[in-house]
Parts: structure tokens; C-alpha cells; sequence
């Protein structure tokens, strides 16, 4: 399509996806101030607005994001320099954490640089998702003849997975396998070459898991696991916050307490404005606060999926999968914790939840999702001109 001048976006422009992303984003900005004034005071000793002044310029940065990865024409991804540059620039950010990163919750996830601080296993999700898009999408002819060709990413996305899991983050390490999975099984790689890779990497992990289980079942999963699967029994320990959860769910009834009237969060719910965000908007604003979050984030997610359907191409096709993919297997994890379906993992909710460098990534990924459908539809709109205006012409001939 070439450079989208501002004109053109605004008419082939994707208005629901962009309202739903805004209003998302801008509801979860006003429920981070709720869940974390007392927080901040209490247990930070700073400011009410602490974690919302934060919060708030990541959403600024993030909007911005938006509108640059919404203008830039999502092709030029996939090419082979970009391709190449995202491949040699993703794992450093990874490797530097691992020596030098700053520790936060039993982690060292984060590089940190006077008040600024940024996750880069978060950024390494949509890195991800754009390198393994572009890279299926050009062998798309040599996968069917030589599945072989797609050895090479999936060992490389291995070895990004595993410098996440050394953080150590399993939950986002999980995140990343789980969309990355989704990518590979839409493109055109065998599935008989995903099975046999399935059970080597099965064999090999078992083989190796006597010299690598206190690595991989940590006291703290372990105390996660306990927690999920009798929170009562451990009430006053690891089960602590989903109890809490569960309260504050109960209280919130149909209508909620109020906007910040709940009680939840007065340290009862320790991580309030991160993971358990969702529970404190059923406290204040009962089923349909949740509903809300709930209608918006399957809205999004589902209109990824059309727009993926709809795009012509298989790099356009792939990068919206793996983007919608990306928000509703973390929306899916994040609210299984919160409600006791599955272990907690400290999986934040998509748009919502306090963190600036998840604010800003998704923020950036929903931009790219809607250059896709402006694109698509541009490109759609006028082939059907073109094509109308061939048949005239043929008929005039004629």
C-alpha cells in the first residue's frame, strides 16, 4: 500500500478495535488509582497517586506507540533486515537481565536505570511474534515441500523461552510458548514435525529433570500449587491473596460497593493493582465492572481473529493471530488465577493491570492490529474498484 498518509487512515480506519483499546486502557488507568492509593501510602509511604502518575505516562508513551505502529505499514516487518535485526537484537536485553538485572517478587526481570525501569521479557512477546510471522510467512512454499525449513525458528524461540525461564518467569515464559504454538500451528509447518519435536523436547526434559528440578519446581511454585489446590488450608500463607480474591469477589455483588469503596485493597489484597486488579473491580463495581472488562477484552480478541481472516497475505494473517492470541491467552491466565481456576503466575490483565512495560507493548500490538485492518480494507476496496472498473471498460469495448 506504501506510506498511510493521515487521510487515508482515517477513512479505512478500524473505529470499534480503536475504541475498545482506548476505553480498555483508559478504565484500567482510573481502577489502578482505585486499587493502589492505599498501597502507596501504607506500604510505599509516597503519594496516593504514586502508582496512577506512573501508570498514567506509560499510557501516554503507549498511546503514542499506538498511533505510530497504527501509520507505519505493518509489510515493511516483514522484511528480510528487519527480520534480521529483531533476531539479533531480541535476546540481549534478556541476556544483560540475567547479569546485571534488578530483582523484584523472587525475579530479576527488569532493567533498571535511575527512576526508569522496563521488562524486556514483555517486549521479547511481540518480538516474537513479528520474527516468527515473517520468517513461516517467506518459507511458506519451502514448509510444504521441506518441513525442515522450520526447525531453525522454533529452536530459536526455544532459546528465547529459556532465557525468560532462567529469570526466573515461568508464567511469561508460558505466555510466549502458548502464542508462539498458535503462530506455527496456523502457518503451513507440518504437524507431524511440531509432534516428533514435542516428544524430543518431552524425552530430553525428563532425562535432564534430576539435575534441573529444584530449578524448575521452586519453593515458590510449589507453595502455588498447594495454594490452588486447597487455599484454605494454607489461609495464612500461600493462600492468602486468592481467599482475599474470592472475598472481594463475594462483596461486590451485582452493583459493587462503589468506585473506591472497596475493602479488599486496604492490605488485604496485597498485589491489588497488579495481578488481582479483576478483584477489586468485582468488589467496586460488582458484575458489571467485570462484565465490561470482559465484553471489551473478547471484543478486541475477537476482532483480531476477523482481521486475521480477512488479510490476504500470510504475514498480516499470522501477526494479528499471534496479537490476539498474545491478549486473550494472558486475559485467560490472568483471570484463571484471580478466580482459583488455575495456579497464580503472576500474569497481569491485558490493558488493565498496573505495569508500564506490559501498558506500552499491548498498546503498540493494537496498533499494528489496527494497521492491518485499515490496510486490508484499503487493499480489499480497491481491488473491488479496480476489478468494477475492468468490467465496465470490457463492456464498453464489447
Amino acid at each position: 500500500m506504501g506510506r498511510m498518509r493521515l487521510k487515508t487512515f482515517l477513512k479505512y480506519h478500524d473505529y470499534p478495535l480503536i475504541i475498545a483499546v482506548m476505553l480498555l486502557s483508559l478504565f484500567g488507568l482510573i481502577m489502578v488509582y482505585s486499587a493502589s492509593m492505599i498501597t502507596a501510602v501504607v506500604r510505599f509511604h509516597t503519594a496516593s497517586d504514586y502508582f496512577f502518575q506512573k501508570q498514567k505516562w506509560a499510557w501516554i508513551i503507549g498511546a503514542c506507540m499506538f498511533l505510530f505502529t497504527a501509520f507505519v505499514p505493518y509489510k515493511h516487518y516483514a522484511r528480510k533486515k528487519f527480520l534480521q535485526f529483531v533476531f539479533f537484537v531480541m535476546p540481549l536485553p534478556l541476556i544483560y537481565v540475567l547479569l546485571f538485572g534488578h530483582t523484584a517478587n523472587n525475579a530479576t526481570s527488569w532493567i533498571k536505570i535511575g527512576p526508569l525501569s522496563a521488562q524486556p521479557a514483555e517486549f521479547a512477546k511481540m518480538g516474537l511474534i513479528v520474527y516468527l510471522s515473517g520468517v513461516l510467512a517467506n518459507k511458506q512454499k519451502k514448509l510444504i515441500a521441506s518441513p525442515q525449513e522450520a526447525l531453525f525458528p522454533i529452536y530459536y524461540m526455544l532459546f528465547i523461552c529459556l532465557l525468560v525461564f532462567l529469570q526466573p518467569d515461568a508464567g511469561t515464559m508460558l505466555i510466549i510458548v502458548a502464542i508462539c504454538l498458535t503462530i506455527i500451528l496456523s502457518s503451513a509447518t507440518s504437524k507431524w514435525l511440531l509432534i516428533k519435536q514435542g516428544v524430543l523436547f518431552g524425552i530430553v526434559f525428563l532425562l535432564s529433570l534430576p539435575f534441573i528440578y529444584d530449578k524448575v519446581f521452586t519453593e515458590v511454585r510449589k507453595a502455588r500449587l498447594y495454594s490452588f489446590l486447597d487455599p484454605f488450608t494454607y489461609a495464612q500463607k500461600e493462600g492468602y491473596q486468592l481467599i482475599n480474591s474470592y472475598f472481594a469477589i463475594a462483596n461486590g455483588g451485582l452493583k459493587g460497593l462503589g468506585l473506591g469503596q472497596g475493602i479488599q485493597k486496604y492490605g488485604y489484597l496485597p498485589e491489588a493493582h497488579t495481578d488481582f486488579i479483576m478483584a477489586v473491580i468485582a468488589e467496586e463495581l460488582g458484575l458489571f465492572g467485570v462484565s465490561f472488562v470482559l465484553i471489551l477484552l473478547s471484543f478486541i480478541v475477537l476482532r483480531g481473529f476477523v482481521i486475521a481472516r480477512r488479510c490476504p497475505d500470510a504475514f498480516g494473517s499470522l501477526l494479528a493471530i499471534g496479537i490476539s492470541a498474545m491478549i486473550g491467552i494472558q486475559a485467560s491466565i490472568n483471570l484463571g488465577g484471580v478466580t482459583g481456576i488455575i495456579p497464580l503466575t503472576g500474569v497481569p490483565l491485558p490493558f488493565v493491570s498496573y505495569g508500564g512495560s506490559s501498558l506500552v507493548l499491548l498498546m503498540m500490538s493494537a496498533g499494528v492490529l489496527a494497521n492491518i485492518s485499515a490496510v486490508t480494507t484499503y487493499e480489499q476496496k480497491h481491488k473491488t474498484k479496480k476489478e468494477s472498473n475492468i468490467q465496465k471498460n470490457h463492456i464498453s469495448f464489447s
